[in-house]
């Protein structure tokens, strides 16, 4: 007979709140996460829901490449299944180099790749290799997650309110008066949650200002100002716009930039968790032990699949102008539904879809009464959307914006055509 352990943990007395470190007991889950489990319940309860939350992809809508599949199979049947290098398998890291010299133009040496797990890996690890207690870690808001980062680290996080009219990218303006305190800069396109690409000209100002800002600490002596810039979703820009990068606009930026990067968006392969972060060797070189520790790696047979086709792009290129093609018409068709109803005198408003699977919409309901409430936050405009008209959104003081804004995020990833246009529907009826 099995020993019933319940009765000793329903009857722990003040344990729990002993047992965490602070940092621990301090840190917050994701309010996206909770976001979709009152989604999941309403599903359950047979409420009809178009779900616009998750940073994710329906297999259904989006399966990965076939050729990434079969890949993944044969190293399988390979006996490709022991422990990986901690820094990454030396084919993976060699095709990487490989893409970003044909794809981006930058010519990596040898020592300047670390895979991980996903992304979350090497960022945490990037972090980890930089920060000490206290260093100032500056980020544009919204954003995805840094805030937990910096708390994970236990860095000074400063957070810079962006504007609509900037595609919720930070200028230089915003950023300069943070710089001669800030250790890490952090920047995002295209830009979860957003769906926006930074500018040339808002990139290379901001960039300059790196260069000499880092020449004043070098002839003080003082630590670098590190740039990491996330860029997971640079392979879904949309007709229109253009991905660079940091290095790209500036090369002695080389110097000071960790690119951070992963397959999980660019082909849909979010469970497969397999990220890099590229960066100067002597940042890799603090890198390399962290995640090795965490044991924080990608499977062996998904590094080796993957490395077959980044060493030849050509591959996925019809998988990606379907994909990529794909993800923009559904945003767009979001969009276009949603300035419909502005132009008919509608309390709505959005951006246009630049990359990555997000559109970033305004609801101005702010004192209207709407299902049975008064409303008055950004939490009450996701709460009316939900239940008033059976969409589910994020608002984006999820991700650090002020609140009472009525700016939220649409994701595209989980939703066919039908569920966006009955979206649009429900969301005309609910505001006329």
């Amino acid at each position: 007979m099995a020993l019933d352990l319940r009765p000793l943990f329903a009857d722990a007395g003040d344990l729990p709140a002993r047992t965490p470190s602070p940092m621990a007991a301090a840190m917050q889950g994701s309010a996206i996460l909770a976001i979709a489990g009152e989604v999941r319940a309403l599903r359950a309860a047979g409420e009809a829901v178009a779900n616009f939350t998750i940073g994710d992809f329906d297999p259904s809508l989006f399966p990965i490449p076939e050729a990434l599949v079969a890949g993944i199979k044969a190293k399988l049947d390979a006996g490709e299944t022991n422990y990986p290098p901690a820094v990454g398998m030396p084919e993976l890291r060699s095709a990487i180099r490989h893409y970003y010299k044909e794809r981006l133009g930058l010519d990596y040496p040898e020592g300047t790749v670390q895979v991980g797990s996903g992304a979350r890996p090497p960022i945490y690890s990037a972090f980890r290799s930089i920060l000490a207690p206290g260093d100032v870690v500056v980020h544009p808001v919204p954003t995805w997650n840094v805030r937990y980062y910096v708390h994970l680290n236990q860095a000074e996080g400063i957070a810079v309110v962006t504007k609509p009219e900037n595609g919720f990218m930070p200028t230089l303006d915003d950023l300069l008066p943070h710089l001669p305190r800030a250790r890490v800069l952090v920047l995002n396109s295209p830009l979860n949650p957003s769906g926006t690409v930074i500018a040339e000209d808002l990139l290379r100002p901001v960039c300059e200002a790196i260069i000499e800002e880092n020449r004043r600490r070098e002839a003080a002596g003082e630590r670098p100002l590190i740039l990491l810039y996330d860029q997971v979703y640079q392979q879904l820009v949309f007709d229109g716009y253009a991905h660079t990068t940091p290095v790209h606009l500036v090369p002695e930026m080389a110097k000071y930039t960790i690119l951070v990067d992963a397959i999980s968006k660019a082909w849909a392969a979010t469970g497969l968790r397999l990220g890099w972060a590229v960066a100067p060797p002597w940042i890799i070189g603090r890198m390399k032990p962290l995640v090795g520790h965490m044991g924080a790696w990608a499977a062996r047979a998904e590094q080796l699949a993957t490395a077959d086709l980044l060493a030849a792009p050509e591959s996925t290129d019809a998988f990606m102008n379907d994909f990529r093609g794909t993800l923009q018409s559904r945003l767009r068709r979001l969009r276009d539904g949603l300035l419909a109803m502005k132009a008919d005198g509608l309390p709505v408003d959005c951006l246009d879809a630049q990359g990555a699977i997000y559109l970033s919409a305004r609801f101005d309901l702010a004192g209207r009464r709407l299902v049975d409430r008064t409303v008055e936050t950004d939490e009450d405009v996701r709460s009316v959307l939900l239940h008033g008209a059976g969409v589910a959104v994020v608002p984006f003081t999820a991700f650090g914006y002020p609140d009472r804004t009525g700016w939220v995020r649409f994701s595209v990833g989980s939703v066919s055509d039908a569920d966006v246009d009955a979206a649009l529907s429900r969301i005309r009826s609910l505001l006329a």
